[in-house]
């Protein structure tokens, strides 16, 4: 599972999550990607689901990179524990994840491949997300 190795502090408040992504909403490094359309924290355990999910499609070819990675610690209390004395302790990390931004990209495989790789990747994350391919994108065709 994805966690941070070190954190500064223990804890983090809930804040606000309001408005686009201003970074990480242009493919930077493969041919086809994910965009998020709306947002939500996205927890390691199902960025590691769908990392698995596009992995075994591609039986391993190509390469794939994880554009969002969980440093936000959530917090909960256990089992029926009476209001107050203080915040729970730090359950798993979230990812904090805005429309716009890219969550996985893909390359060195076709494209129908890529397009069902990360179809099956949205379906284990929890909001509604958008296939993206690179504007210059050609299908290199192999003379035999």
């Amino acid at each position: 599972m994805l966690q941070p190795k070190k954190t500064k502090y223990r804890k983090m408040q809930k804040g606000k999550m309001k408005g686009n992504a201003k970074r990480g909403s242009q493919l930077a490094f493969g041919s086809f990607g994910i965009k998020a359309m709306e947002e939500c924290w996205i927890t390691g355990r199902q960025i590691e689901a769908a990392r698995q999910a596009v992995t075994r499609f591609m039986k391993r070819e190509g390469q794939i990179w994880i554009r969002i990675f969980p440093d936000k610690p959530v917090t909960k209390k256990p089992a029926e524990v009476r209001m107050g004395k203080g915040k729970g302790a730090p359950e798993y990390f979230v990812a904090r994840v805005t429309p716009g931004r890219i969550l996985f990209e893909a390359e060195g495989v076709s494209l129908p491949i890529a397009k069902e790789a990360l179809r099956l990747a949205s379906q284990k994350l929890p909001i509604k997300m958008k296939f993206i391919m690179r504007r210059d994108y050609q299908e290199e065709i192999i003379a035999k």
